[in-house]
Formats: C-alpha cells, structure tokens, sequence
C-alpha cells in the first residue's frame, strides 16, 4: 500500500529481490514515481474496507506492507481489518520520527511520536516505551513563552480548539484535509496555507477561507532558503506541520523555526495499534520473502 517516499523505496527493493508486487495509490500522479519492472503493478484508486476485501480476493494478494502515509489513518484501519477478515499478514512500514531535543529543564520538546500519549499508550514503534518524556502541551497564548520553542500536540482538533493561533500570523503545512478546521479562525488569525499543487487540494483550500493570495502550491522537498524565504515573505510568526518526519520536511522546518525564533507547532501522528510494524527495509522485504515463497 503506497503513497509515500518509504513506499517507493520499498517497491525497489522488493523488485530487486524479484518479488511479484501490486502497489495501490490514489492519483495518476504517483503512478510516475514508481519503478518501472515486469514484477511491479501500480493501481490507482480509493479503495473502501468492503473495496479493499474484493480487491485482496481478486488480485490473490498473500501478503499486504502498509508503507501508506503516517497520517493515512482510515488506509491503515482498512487494511488492517480487511487481513483480520480474510487471515492475510499484515506488516506496517513507516518512516522513522526524528528524536525530540532536550531543553534545559530536562523536558523534551519536538518531536515525533515515541513519546508517551496522554493514555499511557505510544505512539509509532512497537518498541517505544514510556521515557518519561513530557509533551509540551501549553493551552496559553504562545506570547507568554520564550522564543523559539516547539510545541507538540496530538490533534488539529487539539490545536483549533486552544487559543494558540490567536492574533498570529499562521502557516499551515498540515494537508488540505484538516484545513475545513481553521474555517473559524480566519477572522481571528491570518492564515496561510501551503498545500499540494492538485486541483482538489486548491478547491478545499479556497472552501475554507483561504484567499488565492494566502494559499502556495508546492510539492516537496522544500529547501531551507527556500522555506526561509517563504517565511520571511509573509512575515510568518508561527508555523503548524505534521510530525512527517525527514521525508515531510520536518527536519529543514525545525532548523528554519530555530533560527528565524518562529515557534513551531508538531502535531503527533494518529495512534494506530498495528499488528506488527518495523522500519527496515531488510525485515519488510524477509516479510514478503517469507509468504511469497512458501
């Protein structure tokens, strides 16, 4: 299940090992990104729980690594009920998170999602245990603190119903899905959205609220002159992304943040209990090797 640097990685990988591999997307677009071999097949599509069961049946799929977008929460539940339904393994490839920073007082800030959730429950690797690392989660304006400083939250719904945004001049690199979220703040914030350049992306942007001269379309990676620039140009105060990772650019926007004293807003990748998860490339393809080849 692809969409996503890791996947096209992995299909590399898996053709070199001269392994049969069906690879499902969602837009012709990612069609391109993909290797071009006799053993790899690309389909595009959306694909419903009750899709992904026919789809599974038709194409004597034996095997599924779910290397879909960490924020791809339905993909994963789909996929993850749809192997319980029809005893298919299932194996959750995932970028890995960067490591949070330690500040002075010995709290973390940053971050991806090894840390502890609120419920005691972790987030990411199977393996992450509870560090007795504290999420900072402050529910005050953002004025009040020291700059810079990164503030971790587990939800959009989290951020929009706190009064974080207020009065700041905000970019959003959170997805053209979570955008309908801001509507209310458009009048309470100046907000900025930096999307994909897709017609659907753009259409849900101008739906909610955002003007054509606060919107950018832009595919990544995105430079740090180049996100330095942008940053400067709208005269941006504060900045909202994804804990993405290195390949969503997370890296180059925790260094920009840092030196332009922009605070940074991560928010956490949806909880998922997978069924087993690594990210490997060697255990993902000894994976595949092992129900391929029995």
């Amino acid at each position: 299940m692809g969409g996503t640097t890791e996947s096209v990685q992995l299909a590399d990988a898996i053709a070199s090992a001269a392994l049969p591999c069906t690879i499902t997307v969602t837009t012709e677009a990612a069609r391109a990104l993909y290797p071009n071999s006799p053993l790899l097949r690309v389909w595009v599509g959306r694909l419903s729980l009750s899709d992904l069961e026919m789809f599974y049946q038709e194409h004597n799929i034996v095997a599924v690594l779910d290397a879909s977008h960490p924020y791809a929460v339905e993909v994963s539940r789909c996929a993850i009920a749809a192997c319980t339904q029809f005893n298919i393994p299932y194996l959750r490839y995932e970028r890995p998170c960067l490591e949070r920073e330690t500040r002075g007082d010995g709290k973390t800030r940053g971050g991806g999602d090894a840390g502890r959730r609120g419920d005691g429950k972790t987030r990411g690797r199977p393996d992450a245990g509870t560090r007795g690392e504290e999420i900072l989660d402050y529910q005050l304006p953002i004025t009040n603190y020291q700059l810079p400083i990164t503030i971790q939250l587990d939800s959009c719904e989290t951020l929009v119903t706190g009064n974080y945004l207020e009065k700041q001049r905000v970019l959003l690199t959170v997805g053209y899905k979570y955008l309908p979220l801001f509507r209310s703040w458009q009048e309470k914030a100046t907000l900025f959205a930096r999307i994909l350049p897709s017609l659907v992306s753009i259409e849900a942007a101008l739906a909610a609220g955002f003007t054509p001269e606060r919107i950018i379309a832009l595919r990544p990676p995105i430079s740090a002159d180049l996100e330095t620039a942008l940053w400067r140009q709208w005269e941006i105060s504060m900045v909202v992304t994804k804990a993405s990772g290195a390949p969503g650019g997370e890296d180059v926007k925790r260094k920009v943040a840092a030196e332009l004293g922009v605070p940074l807003i991560i928010i956490d990748r949806p909880f998922i209990d997978y069924p087993q998860q690594t990210g490997d490339l060697s255990t993902a393809i000894a994976f595949c090797q092992q129900y391929l080849f029995k």
